[in-house]
């Protein structure tokens, strides 16, 4: 039956309002931010303008003011200059000084205009490499637990939608916020100049709309992490919709499961809805109120003409400027609906952000030496939830140079060992020791950088099949590839393929089977030459010839290494130095091969299990 039923979906949360028989994603990680708006935040998103304020703000800011002059200086131009002087005086000579000017001055404000568009986009865009780059880097560090409970596509979504939501308010927002307020106080000192009677009169309606505006702040803020919320969700489940659709084929669930992707879609489209219209509600308003406005200017501007305090073009200039006052009150409006649209994403960029590791370097902690590889794990309790154990008090130990075979049923904890000794997880009791230092106490780095893991499902990236295995060292010479690839056999498949080493593989490497990936990662793991090899169900997807080409090469390739093998199929672990039997995260049994079928107990169950299904 498929996982994205209503009945068997792990991540169930509500049901949709839409579609009563489906349910929807709950996620911890996606529950709705509901801070309220403070400026340590703001501040802290505008930080990463910092390094370029010094190299652009100052010619950004000369631009800046450089076209508000211009475009204020126009109005009074053509009202008091061109209207009560050069055409009531029939003037012509003053009327073409004053149009050249008016000219001149849209010529310098388009050229300011251009500048300051170019060196914003360049700082915005700067900007928004340097959040991506940042929250990329920062979630590369982050421990197992974090990607435990966080599913691929939540995280993907703030790396991608939840930056982009930005680039907007970086690039031209908060520039063209700056020039509306200084346009905005220039127009009120001018109003004021001119006649502070009418000016005062003009922006009795400026309180009553902010008035208005502020009531729905908090409304759009929320409606806008809404919307983000149910695009996490649906990023979530197309991720593992693509990387399920083998079994959602199989099993003939594509209606059902378009069915729930339906329902997560209308509530997508429902939510952007509701925080559109709450946007789109600041025009009317500021348009309404700038109606009003400019009633009162002409009513009462009428009044003080008939009273002789003002003239006709002292009037015109009046609503020129006027004009100008509410444009940029309206793009403020809107530029704080653009304001709360990035503050809801940068509120989930940072919760990102201050995640810290579980697992870190401690200070001051020292690089790990060269390693011989004698490993010991001392009486070592691990719980992934607290009060829920999966290892209870186990003591291993492994001389340099020796073979570990680690088996039992599924969920016995052989995995949970092998995350233990690279410290993907830290112990919650005892301790993992390589050469007698504990492993917490050296930096992660070194660490893992003399150990490594061949797992049952290798991931192989995009790229060449050479670009693949030299991510094992990147300094490898095609020599030394091709070496490791002659001793894990797969250099004939490899020379087999239409390019060689330089055949472009898809994303998993879904071109090749099952066991020429796992041989390319057996390579990989070869190339970087671990003091510690661990092979975790490594030959599980392998088919028997294969299997027996690797068994071959793996007895040269150990040689000298200390290796964990964690195996079903026991045949590939019968000559392990230590075969250790574990069982609910207990020691049960442990020797060789020959010791634990004469001891007759649950290895050699297991093998004669295994031997009577062949």
């Amino acid at each position: 039956m498929s996982t994205h039923s209503g009945k068997f979906n792990p991540k169930l949360g509500k049901k949709p309002q839409n579609d009563p028989d489906q349910s929807r994603f709950v996620y911890k990680d996606d529950d709705e931010i509901d801070k309220a708006f403070n400026w340590k935040q703001f501040g802290r998103l505008f930080s990463y303008m910092r390094p370029y304020a010094r190299q652009m703000l100052p010619l950004i800011i000369l631009m800046t003011i450089l076209g508000t002059v211009t475009k204020l200086a126009v109005p009074y131009l053509t009202g008091v200059l061109a209207i009560d002087k050069a055409i009531k005086n029939s003037d012509l000579t003053l009327l073409y000084i004053v149009t050249g000017t008016v000219l001149g001055l849209y010529v310098v404000q388009w050229a300011a205009n251009v500048f300051r568009i170019r060196y914003t986009n360049i700082i915005g865009q700067r900007v928004i490499y340097d959040i991506r780059s940042s929250l990329f880097t920062h979630i590369q560090k982050l421990s197992f637990n974090f990607f435990d409970k966080r599913p691929a596509g939540s995280v993907l979504v703030r790396v991608t939608n939840d930056v982009n939501s930005l680039q907007d308010l970086f690039t031209n927002g908060a520039v063209n916020a700056m020039i509306d307020c200084v346009q905005l106080a220039g127009i009120i000192v001018i109003l004021l100049l001119i006649n502070w009677k009418l000016g005062l009169a003009v922006m009795i309606t400026v309180p009553i709309m902010f008035f208005i505006s502020t009531k729905l702040r908090q409304k759009i803020r929320m409606a806008w992490q809404d919307v983000r919320l149910k695009n996490s969700r649906i990023n979530s489940h197309l991720n593992e919709a693509i990387q399920g659709i083998r079994v959602t084929q199989a099993y003939t669930q594509e209606k059902e499961n378009m069915k729930f992707f339906n329902g997560m879609n209308a509530e997508s489209r429902q939510s952007w809805n509701r925080a559109s219209t709450m946007n789109q509600a600041f025009g009317p308003m500021i348009e309404i109120t700038g109606g009003v406005g400019s009633m009162i200017l002409f009513w009462y501007g009428t009044y003080l003409i008939q009273q002789g305090e003002v003239t006709v073009g002292l009037l015109v200039t009046f609503a020129n400027y006027v004009g100008n006052f509410w444009d940029p009150i309206n793009r403020l409006g809107q530029m704080y609906n653009q304001l709360l649209v990035a503050m809801a994403s940068s509120e989930r960029i940072f919760e990102f952000l201050d995640e810290k590791p579980s697992v870190g370097d401690k200070p001051g902690a020292a690089a790990l030496p060269k390693i011989e590889g004698h490993v010991k794990l001392e009486k070592v309790v691990f719980e992934y939830e607290p009060g829920r154990q999966a290892l209870k008090g186990i003591d291993i130990e492994a001389k340099a140079g020796q073979s570990i075979a680690l088996v039992g049923h599924t969920g016995s904890g052989k995995s949970t060992i092998i995350n233990l000794l690279s410290r993907f997880y830290d112990v919650t009791e005892g301790s993992v020791k390589i050469d007698g230092v504990d492993v917490r106490d050296v930096k992660l780095e070194s660490l893992r950088a003399q150990i490594g893991i061949v797992l049952q499902d290798t991931f192989i990236f995009s790229g060449t099949i050479r670009e693949n295995i030299r991510f094992g060292r990147l300094d490898a010479t095609d020599g030394e590839i091709e070496a490791v690839t002659k001793a894990v056999k797969a250099h004939e498949f490899i020379m087999s393929l239409p390019g060689g080493y330089d055949t472009e593989v898809e994303e998993r490497g879904s071109a090749l089977s099952m066991g020429q990936r796992q041989l390319l990662s057996f390579a990989r793991a070869l190339l970087a030459d671990p003091r510690i090899l661990i092979l975790d169900e490594a030959t599980a997807s392998i088919d028997t010839e294969t299997e027996l080409k690797i068994q071959e090469a793996l007895k040269v390739l150990l040689q000298g290494r200390t290796s964990f093998i964690v195996a079903h199929r026991l045949s590939t672990i019968r000559h392990a130095d230590k075969i250790i039997v574990l069982d609910h995260g207990e020691i049960k049994e442990q020797g060789t091969h020959a010791e634990l079928i004469r001891h007759g107990g649950i290895y050699n169950g297991l093998v004669e299990a295994q031997f009577r299904f062949l």
